[in-house]
């Protein structure tokens, strides 16, 4: 069984989910994930693509489908069917699996580690108890485990699988892709993100226009978000937004500059060599207990991974279209500070492993069912 309850777990998780496929057919695989994961082949009993929030606000929300998600997968664990549960990232609902799975006695395999190192570090004691094997994503979070006494490998980020089809040729219509800048807009996954910082970015093209007529505007567009409602939130004359499906590392290949929510999307902006503006925006409520919880300075994994304030982060009140302008024109503008940024990506892009973290993730798979 298979548990990604966000767009990039489901994403990673279909790289899996072919590479036990490469190396033996006749693995069955079943559990809760998205379009990424059905297309490798898994069997999908719960589409986790109306289940992904981020704040605790948010969260209240969806509890329900939450509970009901969580009934049915605990009843399959519990069923003797399973030979092995591999979660994928969504901590909170997965870890409460990982507890199922320990008293039906079922190994579990846990891929893309809780933020333990940011937040709740409390969480590692129970990870230790309820997993038998880490497959972490990022070098410093080996010892973090080992000294639990939980076995973790380093397999690499699972982003140096994903960025091959950024290398392909064009496609139509990526010839009209051009601007001076081209800028593409990345705001996330998630209904509420996008909501919150769509308009944003909007205004922010809408007044980058102004200084820069020749300016373009790219919004790459996740699975999860449908066309109609973005295009709600887009003018209806002026600046012109194109939409772009299922070509976000085309977009962002092709532009000069991103605007991203924080999340993994500022990763993979990061090893495709772009420089970037985040902006990351929650209720209210969700941002200060978050706050009082994060040990962290910064809220993107690009920042984090580089040790340092590589790139602007614009949060809450700061994200707004003034302020993704500002930075924007300092990236464009100032040399010294835009190559200094470039350099920082590189070395962020050494630190996150070779590609092949997906291949090594199944054969941890199969040698735990004994395959």
């Amino acid at each position: 069984m298979i548990v990604a309850g966000e767009a990039s777990g489901d994403l990673h998780g279909s790289k899996v989910v072919e590479a036990l496929r490469r190396i033996d057919a006749r693995v069955g695989i079943v559990g809760m994930g998205g379009h990424h994961l059905r297309r490798a082949g898994a069997e999908i009993l719960i589409d986790s693509s109306h289940l992904a929030v981020v704040g605790i606000t948010e969260v209240l929300g969806r509890l329900g489908d939450l509970i009901r998600a969580y009934r049915k997968l605990k009843e399959l664990i519990r069923s003797q069917e399973i030979g092995l549960l591999l979660l994928i990232d969504f901590p909170d609902f997965n870890l409460g699996l990982a507890g199922v799975a320990k008293e039906a006695g079922v190994p579990v395999l846990y891929y893309i580690s809780p933020q333990v190192w940011a937040w709740r570090s409390g969480r590692i004691q129970k990870i230790a108890q309820r997993v038998n094997r880490m497959a972490v994503i990022l070098p410093f979070e080996v010892g973090l485990y080992q000294e639990a006494g939980l076995e973790a490998e380093f397999v690499g980020h699972p982003l140096m699988d994903t960025l091959g089809e950024a290398e392909n040729p064009s496609l139509p219509g990526e010839e009209g892709w051009r601007g001076n800048p081209l800028i593409a807009l990345l705001p996330g996954s998630r209904h509420k993100e996008v909501m919150a910082l769509l308009p944003e970015m909007v205004r922010a093209a809408e007044m980058l226009s102004r200084r820069r007529p020749e300016a373009k505007f790219l919004l790459a567009l996740a699975p999860t978000i449908p066309r109609k409602e973005a295009e709600e939130m887009l003018p209806s004359g002026g600046v012109r937004v194109q939409v772009v499906e299922g070509m976000t590392y085309r977009a962002i290949r092709a532009a000069d500059l991103v605007w991203v929510a924080s999340g993994t999307a500022t990763l993979e902006t990061a090893l495709l060599g772009k420089p970037m503006v985040i902006a990351y925006q929650v209720s209210p409520l969700s941002y200060w207990v978050g706050r009082a919880m994060i040990r962290v300075k910064w809220i993107g994994l690009v920042n984090i991974v580089a040790g340092k304030s590589l790139v602007p982060e614009l949060i809450q009140k700061e994200a707004r279209g003034e302020r993704i302008v500002e930075e924007t024109l300092k990236i464009l503008e100032d040399e010294p500070y835009r190559k200094g940024m470039m350099e920082g990506l590189a070395e962020v892009k050494k630190k996150l492993g070779s590609p092949g973290a997906a291949e090594r993730v199944a054969r941890m798979a199969l040698e735990m069912i004994g395959k």
